[in-house]
């Protein structure tokens, strides 16, 4: 199988006849996966797929690419259009398209991580629009084992928000809180966008956002009743967040991860109080430990720095 230097992707690129697709149809929506954040992270079947699409539309809201990258990209498969919540959402023009063409959707990561776009593939089911899937290498798959802690001992994912016109929403911290008095781990995902509509201006949430967000909602949680409703069992969620809050929250413990499955990736080993001094990198997300094994332990050690 032949190999060729790609100066352009600065990588090993396999030539264009050496790359078999499945026979793709000529009208219809393609969710196509682009990893982590560079054109060598991507799939060759997924370069090839986007290549071979008469439109192709990248997906801005819910992830972000560098914009070199995607510079780059845009030359190895032709003209690339932003999309964000509301096309994504709403998708009749999405939809009006890949009834007369074929339409790739660009997603940062995998594409059917997001609900978002789970409903985007039913939705094109009921129009009777053909949807293929090529998938990508996601966060969620990158930073377990790159921290070092085992997959097995994740509780549920969540997500940590800007707060909104001075409302915090709590339940991020819930997560974490229930999470860790089973003795799971939680991936935290940072917020993109201060507005909450999803419609431009991103801003990827620093280290120091991610520490104001969590004072607030600290703090918000201490003084009110739980908002979940999703676990039933609530004297199981009060002896959680007892457990939380009983602690200082500046010394929670939690890890950086900065720019994962990409040559900028950093990972620091800190506590919530830490978080203020670092300067993170493009996207940024937290693990937050539980309890931890001795190699789990060790593993952490690794990536350990002061506050």
């Amino acid at each position: 199988m032949a190999l060729a230097l790609s100066k352009r992707a600065r990588g090993l690129s396999m030539a264009e006849d050496t790359v078999v697709l499945p026979n793709l149809p000529d009208t219809g929506l393609l969710l196509i996966g682009m990893g982590p954040g560079t054109v060598t992270g991507m799939t060759l079947e997924a370069i090839q797929a986007a290549k071979k699409a008469t439109h192709r539309r990248y997906e801005a809201y819910t992830a972000l690419w560098p914009e070199s990258e995607l510079d780059l990209l845009e030359q190895q498969i032709g003209n690339i259009q932003r999309v964000m919540r509301p096309e994504v959402e709403q998708p009749d023009e999405l939809f009006a398209l890949a009834k007369n063409s074929l339409v790739a959707l660009l997603v940062v990561g995998d594409p059917l991580q997001a609900t978002t776009h789970v409903d985007l593939q039913l939705q094109a089911m009921e129009h009777e629009i053909e949807c293929r899937v090529f998938h990508g290498v996601s966060i969620t798959t990158i930073v377990t084992g790159a921290v070092g802690l085992s997959n097995y001992r994740f509780g549920r994912q969540t997500t940590l928000t800007y707060p909104y016109g001075g409302w915090i929403a709590t339940s991020p911290l819930e997560v974490v809180a229930v999470n860790r008095f089973r003795g799971l781990h939680t991936l935290v995902l940072l917020d993109l966008d201060p507005t909450g509509q999803g419609t431009g201006d991103q801003r990827p949430m620093r280290p120091v956002d991610a520490k104001k967000s969590m004072e607030l909602m600290w703090d918000k949680l201490s003084e009110q009743q739980l908002e979940s409703s999703e676990i039933q069992d609530k004297d199981m969620m009060n002896a959680a967040f007892k457990s939380l809050l009983d602690g200082e929250m500046e010394e929670f413990p939690v890890v950086l991860c900065a720019d994962m499955g990409t040559e900028d990736q950093e990972i620091i080993f800190t506590t919530v109080g830490g978080l203020e001094h670092l300067n993170g990198g493009r996207l940024n997300c937290l693990l937050v430990p539980a309890r931890t094994s001795e190699v789990e332990e060790k593993a952490l050690l690794r990536w350990k720095q002061d506050k």
